[in-house]
């Protein structure tokens, strides 16, 4: 089967991630106990007992290892991507996966983008919404009005019906009130601690930018797709300038997810947590099959589904 890896982004941790994958597979213990970070990365995951998985440093570590023990668990059964894309933080374990960069410099590069993120919105009084049932185009023209107020823009087209603003908050609930006399069935905030992939994100991607520099990038071996393009890049732009600019400028999943349906991929797998990416898949591309994988056994069904298909 060719298969497209999608890989889950911020929002979708939860505490006992992983756990039992990590008591089951050798291989996805050996990526979180290599994991080159500064805190318990097992314990955070695992249990979260002084409740700092949702805090954007902790997050992304602990889900880009995540991802990076699951790819290494499929790899072990012979279930690789033919293409890879992801959820913002997401992009990451996808570059990972297309040979870019090893797990221990995916979750290094992730927690540093976390720092910078996390410094960014400090003293930024910030918010990011959901809303649900309009138009890009009406949406963007609720963001022009509303941008007297401050930086407001479209964060996220994450599938059709389904798209995020995110900016400076009185921005932000002015679109949201001027999206609902517009059409919108519903804005919903959402519980994150930064005005993420907005302008207001440039710090972060100014500190990105530095720190790339010391960095060794590979050529991807694989298609990736990438979040502020919705497709693969050209000889025109490098891996990190994509990264830099990823951070402060919209994600278009809904587009990377028809790149995807349009490459002849069999199926896509999303890598977790959570089925967030599944959902935008069967709003986008519903003719596309896709498996969701979390847990031991969400692995041996897939791996018994390709075994069938190939059979």
């Amino acid at each position: 089967m060719k298969l497209g890896f999608l890989y889950a982004g911020q929002g979708s941790q939860h505490p006992g991630m992983g756990a039992d994958l990590y008591e089951t597979f050798p291989a996805f213990r050996a990526v979180i106990d290599s994991a080159p970070v500064e805190f318990d990365l097992k314990e955070v995951s695992f249990t979260d007992a002084a409740g700092v998985l949702n805090q954007t440093r902790y997050t992304q570590p602990c889900m880009v290892a995540f991802a990076a023990g699951m790819t290494a668990v499929l790899a072990e059964r012979g279930i690789v991507p033919a293409a890879a894309a992801g959820l913002s933080l997401g992009e990451y374990s996808a570059l990972h996966a297309a040979g870019v960069f090893d797990a221990a410099t995916a979750v290094k590069l992730v927690a540093f983008r976390g720092r910078a993120m996390e410094e960014a919105a400090r003293d930024i009084e910030s918010a990011m919404m959901a809303v649900l049932g309009l138009d890009r185009v009406s949406l963007q023209v609720a963001c022009d009005e509303a941008s007297a107020l401050g930086c407001v823009v479209i964060a996220n087209y994450n599938c059709p019906g389904q798209l995020v603003l995110g900016g400076e908050k009185a921005a932000v609930e002015k679109a949201a009130a001027l999206a609902k006399e517009r059409g919108a069935r519903r804005c919903l905030p959402l519980k994150v601690s930064g005005p993420f992939h907005t302008p207001l994100m440039a710090p972060a991607g100014k500190a990105l930018e530095e720190h790339f520099r010391s960095v060794d990038f590979a050529r991807p071996r694989i298609p990736v797709i990438f979040n502020c393009l919705g497709d693969v890049k050209d000889d025109s732009v490098t891996i990190p300038e994509l990264l830099v600019k990823q951070v402060q400028s919209s994600v278009f999943m809904e587009d990377s997810i028809r790149k995807m349906a349009a490459m002849g991929l069999d199926a896509l797998v999303e890598i977790g947590p959570g089925k967030a990416l599944s959902g935008f898949v069967k709003k986008t591309a519903p003719e596309l099959p896709v498996y969701a994988v979390e847990t031991v056994a969400d692995v041996e069904a897939l791996a018994n589904a390709v075994k069938e298909r190939e059979a």
